[in-house]
């Protein structure tokens, strides 16, 4: 029987702008560890996004529909959300916060984000997960700057973020 009690919720945050196939990675890893997960899509007012808010959930929702986490999508919830996410996942009640690790040159960022966090959120985890080996070079800012030249993203994102990339980035 579930115990509402031990009730496992996380929050996994970034801008994903665009999702690669390396978030749709750490969703799946995730969703071992947890019973549901929220991704929370940053609206970062220091950056101009290629896609809205809205736009990047829905791009979310759509890769997981199109991927082996389709049999999960009943457990995760995207959101839009500004401000602090210690705030978020305070309000939310929940007990992790994911993050991604590529590389040991993201753990010096991710670790000062973390402790600031635990200051904020005290009964708030945050638990760092590594991508599958094959994406560990993905970043939505590499991605954007291949499709924006006309390169081929289609082994790279899921495939409904490979056709929205090309439309966005069409000539006219």
């Amino acid at each position: 029987m579930n115990n509402p009690a031990s009730h496992r919720l996380a929050i996994y945050p970034g801008s994903f702008d665009p999702v690669t196939n390396g978030h749709v990675d750490l969703i799946a890893r995730a969703l071992h560890l947890f019973d549901n997960l929220i991704v929370a899509v940053a609206q970062n007012p220091s950056k101009t996004p290629l896609f809205s808010g809205d736009e990047r959930c829905a791009m979310i929702t759509e890769s997981m529909r199109a991927s082996e986490v389709v049999s999960e999508l009943a457990r995760v919830e995207t959101v839009v959300f500004d401000g602090l996410l210690a705030h978020l996942a305070v309000a939310r009640g929940a007990t992790a916060i994911v993050r991604g690790l590529r590389a040991v040159s993201d753990f010096e960022f991710e670790f000062q984000i973390a402790l600031t966090n635990r200051t904020l959120a005290p009964s708030v985890e945050t638990v760092f997960l590594m991508p599958n080996a094959r994406y560990t070079f993905l970043s939505s800012t590499i991605i954007k700057d291949v499709a924006r030249h006309g390169g081929d993203v289609s082994r790279l994102v899921p495939p409904n973020v490979a056709v929205r990339l090309k439309t966005r980035f069409a000539k006219p």
